[in-house]
């Protein structure tokens, strides 16, 4: 006989938190402990939840690589105790924050999911119970008394994604993800349907590894009609620099203009690595299919592939804080470490 599932729900902050005190109007965090007086359902699910919660929960626009760390180390402390573990989080910034995770936790062999909601969790018409709901039952899942998933995911209306390949896509829609260039892992009907051959296949043997030191001294730049040099030097200036990422068009094309191949030629001389994504949710960097991406190329500037924003930008992080060698460091990025690139 299978045993039952221990889950344990962690609250970092967001909406999926808040319920209304219909007397003011007011939004107000609500306490987890009395997470089955406001979802009753959650006792028809064959599982053992318990919950823990940020001492202050935060709204996910706050979040930064300390708080990331503080959910790693909960998971860490807690990783022998359960089965699963389900993270509740604000949309904003929940992949990510979920896509830092799949880096940070390093031999993963159960479910992290995380999940939130478009509309409080007390509102009449939210998204929030089946989000809670369906994502404690997906965490829960077992075969042969061994957890189903083993890797950080994302749960939002019906679906389970990759984490590390997810983007927000709508502000107003129940279904605020999408996950372009990955299939979901699993789909929410009458019956929870495992896409089996899209799951990650951790390495059981290995010890679960937490890593913590992100490397935060990193500059995004979004590349677009107008940007001038002085703006760029300016930027490219920045002393403590360590990591830059360019988001570039389509298939990983830029300006090819003199000035600024030579502003990118200088960074990548100071051993900073660069990396190339591409502003478009779906498809893929491939540089020296056009002209306006060769340069690129020839000067060793690292391609995202398929990557997400959020996943490169994770990525960078986390091997910038591994002090990976800049000998390496392009062909370690280029690799799919945790399945956020093809």
């Amino acid at each position: 006989m299978t045993k039952k599932s221990n889950i344990l729900l962690i609250y970092t902050g967001g909406t999926i938190g808040m319920i209304k005190d219909f007397e003011t109007g007011a939004l107000r965090n609500f306490n987890f402990d009395d997470l089955l007086k406001h979802i009753p359902e959650l006792k028809l699910l064959d599982c053992d939840i318990a919950t823990t919660s940020f001492e202050a929960p935060i709204d996910s626009s706050n979040m930064n690589p300390s708080f990331w760390a503080e959910i790693a180390t909960l998971i860490e402390v807690n990783y022998e105790a359960y089965d699963g573990f389900v993270v509740l989080h604000g949309s904003d910034t929940m992949s990510y924050t979920a896509s830092a995770l799949s880096f940070m936790l390093e031999n993963l062999a159960k479910p992290v999911v995380f999940t939130g909601s478009q509309l409080p969790i007390g509102d009449f018409r939210t998204d929030a119970k089946e989000n809670l709901i369906t994502s404690i039952q997906i965490a829960a899942l077992q075969e042969k008394g061994r957890p189903v998933l083993t890797e950080v995911c994302l749960y939002f209306e019906y679906k389970l994604y990759r984490a590390n390949r997810t983007t927000k896509i709508n502000a107003e829609h129940f279904e605020a993800f999408a996950s372009l260039n990955y299939p979901p892992l699993v789909e929410s009907g009458v019956h929870l349907k495992v896409n089996n051959e899209a799951l990650f296949v951790a390495n059981r043997r290995k010890k679960l590894k937490v890593h913590k030191k992100m490397e935060s001294n990193i500059l995004l730049i979004k590349m677009f009609p107008g940007l001038d040099r002085p703006t760029l030097e300016y930027l490219l200036a920045y002393p403590d620099l360590k990591g830059l990422i360019l988001e570039t068009y389509g298939s990983g094309n830029c300006t090819n203009e003199e000035w600024f191949l030579k502003a990118i030629k200088k960074v990548l001389q100071k051993k900073i690595p660069v990396v190339n994504v591409t502003q478009c949710s779906g498809g893929s960097v491939s540089m020296g299919q056009y002209e306006t991406s060769m340069d690129l190329k020839k000067m060793g500037v690292i391609s995202g592939k398929d990557v997400t924003t959020e996943a490169a930008l994770a990525k960078l992080m986390y091997l910038m804080g591994q002090n990976v060698s800049s000998n390496s460091f392009k062909t370690i990025f280029e690799t799919s470490l945790r399945g956020e690139m093809q």
